[in-house]
């Protein structure tokens, strides 16, 4: 005990520095964790409050789990949120890559950091303000997309009723406001490597895609690896704003829009079901946290040179 007090005291200035981290994860996401256990119960409102509205609700056990499962909608939501993920994943890694890339061999570094820049605006708008910009070219009467249809002798389409365009707008709606942040992620790595290597690998000959191919892409391989499972660890958490804002809440949308994150949403605001809704959220916490160790276990049993923890 007197040790770990005399490694408090000689740490206290990095313990200082994390303090307030701590205690944000610890008020904000370990104790309210304790919620969970409205999934096991029929919860009901108290007079006396939330507590007691959690300690007077009669426990179900896992009734709320085999009601979301027993309806068509859970497989909705988890193919949705899966298959839209991964798309965002692999999509996202391999343009964030190949733009940080191109970024680094622009010889006009000023050009360089205006591209930069403009990459980067979308990263922080709101997905609200987003939704009116894909609205302004997709409305029925006044959009842009309509307006050049019809010039051209052809019909206007009706975009918020039509479900089979909307896996390809809400990709390039995220790609658009998320590759720029990621590939400056790269571009910092890769303005770290040692210029040894190149002047290594232009003296034995080697052309620019060589160097990228045996230099560039061994060297951000590990952050390309970490990256990728904490985005895999996230594969069940879907972009709230994204699902919900961009196609504006559009009930003809649903079997291609509705995500567990907007489906909890829904049965919160429309229905009040909270035991249903804590059941789906602490569904898609814990297939997220088995899929993160799954992941890096993979990983470390392929390359070793990898390994991460």
């Amino acid at each position: 005990m007197k040790k770990f007090f005399r490694n408090l005291w000689e740490n206290r200035t990095w313990l200082l520095m994390v303090l307030p981290g701590t205690i944000w994860f610890i008020l904000l996401a370990y104790i309210p964790m304790a919620g969970n256990i409205i999934a096991f119960k029929e919860y009901t409102i108290h007079p006396d409050g939330f507590i007691a509205s959690i300690i007077h609700s009669a426990w179900v056990g896992l009734d709320n789990f085999k009601f979301l499962f027993s309806t068509s909608d859970a497989w909705v939501i988890t193919r949705n949120t899966i298959l839209y993920n991964l798309v965002f994943i692999l999509l996202g890694l391999a343009l964030a890559v190949a733009l940080a890339i191109l970024l680094s061999q622009l010889a006009n570094k000023r050009l360089a950091k205006v591209y930069q820049t403009g990459m980067l605006f979308p990263h922080f708008l709101s997905w609200v303000v987003v939704s009116y910009f894909v609205f302004s070219f997709l409305s029925m009467d006044k959009g842009l997309f309509n307006n050049i249809l019809e010039s051209i002798g052809m019909g206007g389409i009706s975009w918020y009723h039509e479900p089979e365009y909307w896996p390809y707008i809400l990709t390039s709606m995220n790609v658009w406001k998320t590759v720029g942040f990621s590939s400056i992620i790269y571009l910092a790595a890769i303005a770290g490597i040692n210029r040894d290597y190149y002047e290594a690998a232009m003296i034995d000959g080697a052309s620019k895609w060589q160097q990228i191919k045996h230099v560039t892409l061994p060297a951000l391989m590990p952050l390309m690896v970490i990256l990728t499972i904490l985005d895999i660890g996230k594969i069940f958490r879907a972009d709230f704003g994204l699902f919900y804002q961009v196609p504006r809440d559009s009930g003809t949308l649903y079997s291609v829009t509705n995500v567990i994150d907007t489906y909890v949403y829904r049965g919160l605001m429309q229905m009040g079901d909270i035991s249903m809704t804590t059941a789906a959220g602490l569904y898609q916490s814990m297939v997220g946290l088995i899929l993160v160790l799954l992941t890096n276990y993979i990983v470390k049993r392929i390359d070793k040179d990898y390994a991460l923890f």
